[in-house]
């Protein structure tokens, strides 16, 4: 791939199940906001109808924070941790071919049940699916995939996975790097590996990322890339070109947020608000 994949202006004729049905998983009663910025970032990335699966004390929270989200209220633990019966692990499952992309992790926390959930869906899920932070953390395999996996680990992230998958696990960049490409070719998934270079791989081809700054070292950055490259999925994109572009244009969004409310007061919703103007940059320019 030479060029930056095109975004292509819509259709006169289309309609909201022209760009993707997307569903978000995450969220607990302390860590709502989280996949809210998913979804809201998806929303925002043109994906057409998109909705949020969450613990029930979280729901009404979720809803509010985006009247255009959907939501679906799941079981959970007494400390508000998502916790799925088989029951409905099994009506879930079921229910997922009404869904184009999955995102996965963004305020999921970490527990057995979260990581029996996880593993069903990762091996059985065949549409595209987006895993980030606590989903990252809940894995215990990368083997038996259904369907195209992007998984979109920091540093932290993507050494839990190496000590999980009983690998080595390296201190320099490169070597981390060196073991993404070598994940993600052996078992046939795309993998960003976030940093001031982000890299984007499929063990084939590799890239790094231009945009981007400090500023966006904060929390709920990562959770506003994961709503972007799961609505790229939901309107066609492959996962490398997915990983590429949402990496790109969410860089560029925080590029632009940076020149009006600078590094240090940059936050995570600045992000969202200035991907509109990041998407109009990018079409105007490939």
């Amino acid at each position: 791939m030479s060029e930056m994949p095109v975004l292509e202006p819509r259709s006169e004729e289309s309609h909201k199940g022209d760009y993707g049905r997307l569903l978000c998983v995450g969220g607990s009663r302390n860590m709502s906001g989280a996949i809210s910025l998913t979804a809201s970032a998806a929303l925002r990335s043109g994906a057409g109808l998109v909705s949020v699966a969450t613990a029930k004390s979280a729901q009404a929270i979720v809803a509010s924070h985006n009247p255009c989200v959907m939501t679906i209220g799941l079981s959970e633990q007494s400390d508000g941790v998502i916790q799925v019966t088989d029951a409905e692990l099994n009506e879930a499952v079921d229910g997922l071919a009404r869904f184009d992309v999955l995102a996965i992790g963004p305020g999921l926390d970490r527990s057995a049940s979260l990581a029996c959930l996880l593993k069903e869906l990762y091996q059985v899920y065949d549409g595209a699916m987006v895993i980030d932070a606590d989903g990252i953390n809940n894995l215990d395999s990368l083997e038996s995939t259904a369907g195209p996996r992007v998984l979109t680990p920091h540093p932290g992230e993507f050494k839990r996975l190496l000590e999980t998958l009983s690998l080595s696990v390296p201190e320099q960049r490169q070597d981390l790097e060196k073991l993404a490409s070598e994940l993600a070719k052996r078992y046939q998934i795309t993998i960003l590996l976030k940093g001031s270079e982000t890299l984007v791989t499929n063990g084939t081809e590799s890239f790094y990322n231009a945009t981007g700054n400090p500023g966006m070292a904060t929390a709920g950055s990562g959770d506003v890339l994961t709503g972007v490259i799961a609505a790229l999925l939901a309107q066609q994109f492959v996962p490398l070109d997915a990983a590429l572009m949402g990496a790109y244009l969410h860089g560029l969004a925080g590029d632009l947020a940076v020149g009006e409310v600078g590094e240090i007061s940059l936050v995570a919703t600045d992000l969202i608000e200035y991907l509109p103007a990041a998407f109009q940059h990018y079409q105007a320019h490939h």
